[in-house]
């Protein structure tokens, strides 16, 4: 069975765990893609439930904050 949503490769636990963190779910939106791909990276690695909420979690202070808009 395949764990992924949408064949995206976001695996199905991730994306669950990020839809019910919606900041945690903003500062993935706002990553570069390979930033989003080295998060990716490791949550295909986690295998529990808990883990990847922990994750998830944990990516809300991982972002660096936005650079300035320039006009």
């Amino acid at each position: 069975m395949n764990n992924f949503v949408d064949g995206t490769g976001i695996p199905l636990g991730f994306g669950m765990a990020l839809a019910q963190n919606p900041e945690a779910m903003e500062k993935f939106a706002a990553m570069t893609g390979e930033q989003r791909q080295g998060i990716l990276n490791k949550a295909h690695t986690i295998r529990s439930k808990d883990e990847m909420y922990s994750y998830v979690n944990s990516l809300v202070g991982e972002m660096p904050p936005h650079p300035p808009a320039q006009f």
